[in-house]
């Protein structure tokens, strides 16, 4: 599946959404971000704000970050998510603005961060301070190349994750697509792990060589096989949490449009204070960033319902913590090339083998890749 193109592309694509809008609807959930910091005491080779690059750092106000806050909250939005580089000073800024924000909210927000690896203790910290989800891209499970990349052991990522489970936060994973030495067998362990931590959130993402990085003059990565490993990831995880994430748009213009036909049900709008938002440099300064106009075309393009505040709140809820199709009760649904039965009173959901069907290398995909993305992305296949 991950080598899909042509028509077992499409295929897989159909059986992507089909899984999506049998446990969401035909909806996504609209989260706004806001990017406190680039401050970093990582070395990771594929990101500009590797603490050996040297250049004024921003940390953001309090008060600015929480009137970015109230933006979001304007905009009807029920998702705050406080994303930055890894550094220990972001445990103190984010317990001290949290009790804010989910006041200012009135208490009816899922606030959740992205900030790096944190010891069990900093959790603890940030969960009493009110934070309910929390995402850590592992980047790579391949060991050997996650080293190579980020200077520290997949092992203290994954310690991490296992403490963000442990201490309830809905959690989230992540994987880089078409770093430099990756392999299929690396990318199926990827769509593979989030399931093995207890993940309700993953994602794929393209590899963008950025300026200013040890891999800048690298490849990007292929959008077609990243979209694959988002509508592979759907089809293992029903009920996960799978963003159209801002890097598809990096690849081919209507990316993330091509995200939500694979499967995905989530879009960020950047809340960022103008005066950094070009500041940090996660992808290189010409990164693209999601605006609200932006979100709501490609909501459009692609059909799908956005789904704000409590609505949002309800999706995350039924969908990544009840596991169980919305509105069906067991049934037998195609996923991937595989016909595979929801089964289990319990309310739990598992996939019992119906029978074998042929692979989607069999069924032939010889239709040329991009070709078929662009029929996809514009509505004509």
């Amino acid at each position: 599946m991950l080598e899909a193109t042509g028509a077992a592309q499409r295929r897989l694509f159909d059986e992507a959404s089909e899984v999506r809008d049998t446990f969401f609807g035909r909806t996504a959930v609209v989260r706004g971000v806001i990017e406190i910091t680039d401050v970093c005491v990582k070395s990771c080779l594929y990101c500009p704000m590797r603490v050996e690059n040297r250049y004024q750092r921003y940390f953001q106000r309090s008060d600015d970050i929480l009137q970015a806050t109230d933006a979001i909250r304007q905009a009807g939005l029920g998702v705050v998510a406080l994303q930055g580089g890894e550094t220990p000073a972001s445990t103190t800024l984010a317990t001290r603005l949290i009790p804010a924000i989910r006041q200012a909210f009135d208490d009816d927000v899922e606030v959740l961060l992205c900030l790096g690896d944190k010891s069990r203790a900093d959790l603890e910290r940030l969960k009493r301070a009110g934070a309910d989800s929390y995402i850590l891209k592992q980047e790579t499970a391949d060991p050997e190349l996650h080293l190579t990349m980020r200077a520290v052991p997949l092992s203290s990522r994954l310690g991490c994750a296992h403490d963000l489970v442990a201490l309830g936060f809905r959690t989230g994973m992540g994987a880089i697509v078409g770093l430099p030495g990756q392999g299929t067998a690396s990318l199926i362990e990827d769509v593979l792990l989030p399931g093995r931590i207890g993940a309700q959130m993953m994602s794929a993402s393209p590899f963008i060589p950025a300026a200013n990085s040890p891999l800048s003059g690298a490849l990007m990565g292929d959008l077609g096989l990243t979209l694959n490993m988002l509508a592979v990831m759907r089809l293992l995880h029903p009920s996960a949490l799978i963003p159209a994430v801002s890097a598809l748009e990096k690849p081919e213009p209507g990316g993330q449009v091509l995200g939500f036909a694979a499967g995905a049900n989530v879009i960020t709008i950047n809340f960022t204070p103008e005066e950094n938002r070009q500041k940090y440099a996660i992808y290189g300064s010409d990164r693209f960033v999601v605006r609200r106009e932006h979100a709501l075309g490609t909501l459009r393009k692609a059909g799908i319902e956005p789904l704000f505040g409590r609505d949002a709140l309800a999706s995350m809820t039924c969908g990544s913590t009840q596991g169980v199709p919305r509105e069906r009760g067991p049934q037998s649904m195609g996923v991937g090339s595989i016909p595979l039965k929801f089964c289990g009173s319990d309310g739990q959901v598992r996939f019992e083998r119906a029978s074998k069907g042929p692979s989607f290398r069999q069924r032939g995909c010889s239709a040329d890749a991009g070709a078929n993305l662009r029929r996809i992305r514009d509505g004509r296949d």
